[in-house]
């Protein structure tokens, strides 16, 4: 392995690391979750932004995953309609309210609610949790406060408030995405290269829900989960929770 791959790895094992033994907030936050899927209610996901989107994609209808997750995957900040064009949305203040509108989120109290945004900062990200907020949900973070905590309050990324989503949230768990995402030195080359900030969110968002399954099993509620597809028996067992969410989750 060369050097460059070696020194990818060894950080990426590094954040993967923080993110598990830096994190106090990780089972209170799960606890939430297992109380909420107790009660019979959805955990909405949402990643505000160009690739946070995959965040919301990864826990959605995901082999070994918890069934009742409501991924919120707008069109106007998915790449698949321009990259350049989501990052326009996503600085566009008051459009996350329309967002959570148009998925009838927030209808019921205590209703939760994970953002998933490994900068933290952008307008439709803070928008998120501070409609949140005003619709008595309970959120969770998932976000890096050593990037927000360095960034300009007047960078053109940043909501007009210049507040930071691992601030405003309920519960922060923080993603240790490193400054500047990419993180890879090559010789020759003043950029960096080696994004990281796919692989905090991810790895993040998957550490909550394995510890969130763990605190059912505690609560003695038995945790609705996804077998996959491509096993044998996967389609049989998973029928019965098409048919139950098919109807309250939309893109499943």
């Amino acid at each position: 392995m060369n050097k460059e791959l070696s020194f990818y790895k060894e950080t990426t094992t590094d954040i993967f690391n923080k993110i598990i033994n830096d994190n106090p907030q990780l089972e209170d936050a799960a606890k939430v979750i297992a109380r909420e899927i107790g009660r019979g209610g959805l955990i909405h996901v949402i990643g505000p932004g160009g690739h946070s989107n995959m965040a919301a994609e990864e826990v959605l209808w995901r082999a070994g995953g918890l069934v009742p997750i409501n991924a919120i995957l707008d069109a106007g900040t998915n790449l698949i309609h321009g990259a350049k064009r989501s990052n326009y949305v996503e600085r566009t203040v008051g459009y996350a309210k329309q967002i959570l509108d148009s998925y009838q989120i927030g209808k019921t109290p205590k209703e939760v609610i994970v953002i998933v945004n490994a900068y933290g900062i952008n307008p439709m990200t803070i928008d998120t949790v501070l409609e949140a907020k005003k619709r008595d949900m309970i959120s969770i973070g998932i976000t890096s406060n050593s990037f927000a905590q360095k960034l300009s309050l007047d960078h053109p990324s940043r909501h007009p408030s210049g507040k930071n989503l691992f601030e405003e949230a309920d519960y922060f768990i923080n993603c240790h995405l490193p400054y500047g995402d990419a993180v890879v030195e090559i010789d020759g080359l003043d950029q960096k290269t080696g994004p990281t900030a796919t692989l905090c969110n991810v790895f993040a968002i998957n550490a909550l829900m394995i510890e969130a399954v763990k605190q059912m099993v505690k609560m003695n509620i038995a945790p609705p989960l996804w077998m996959s597809a491509n096993l044998p028996g996967g389609d049989e067992a998973n029928k019965e929770y098409e048919q139950e969410y098919m109807p309250r989750i939309k893109h499943l």
